[in-house]
């Protein structure tokens, strides 16, 4: 059995460097891709491939109900492990989206509730635009759809 150090600060010391050592082995595997010039090149292209098929999902997304933007984001998120100009526009967006969050937050309820029925309303006219351009879908129930195409004219 060791003796207990004199003061906190060596147990402090002893905390911290296993800390830096588990975050080392975190990134151990990209550390030795990145020591080959081949494997880190191939690396890059995959990751930049990856973000891109996931922006280009999310972008496709963006006018439907649903995460478009978040899976936009996410894409940005993967670029940024690899390209600086991504890390930027992903700070740019996620400081302009706690901007947004806290002018919302400080608003009164009429104001919240404003911003809420903005956003039904658009999801309903992005639906019913799509519902009626390409059709309404054929597992709705016939109760549903025969309101869709009386009511809702779609």
């Amino acid at each position: 059995m060791s003796p207990a150090p004199p003061s906190g600060r060596a147990s402090e010391d002893v905390a911290d460097a296993d800390v830096e050592d588990s975050e080392k082995d975190d990134w151990a595997w990209r550390r030795r891709i990145k020591a080959n010039r081949t494997t880190a090149k191939i690396y890059r292209v995959g990751v930049f491939v990856l973000g891109l098929l996931i922006v280009a999902l999310g972008l496709v997304l963006i006018p439907f109900p649903g995460p478009g933007w978040l899976i936009v984001i996410a894409g940005l998120a993967i670029w940024a492990t690899e390209f600086e100009r991504a890390q930027r526009v992903l700070e740019f967006v996620k400081k302009n989206l706690r901007q947004w969050e806290e002018w919302v937050k400080r608003q009164n309820l009429i104001v919240k509730a404003l911003v809420g029925v903005v956003g039904i309303a658009f999801i309903a006219a992005v639906l019913w635009l799509t519902f009626h351009f390409s059709g309404i879908p054929g597992f709705f129930p016939d109760g549903v759809t025969n309101w869709m195409q009386t009511t809702a004219r779609v």
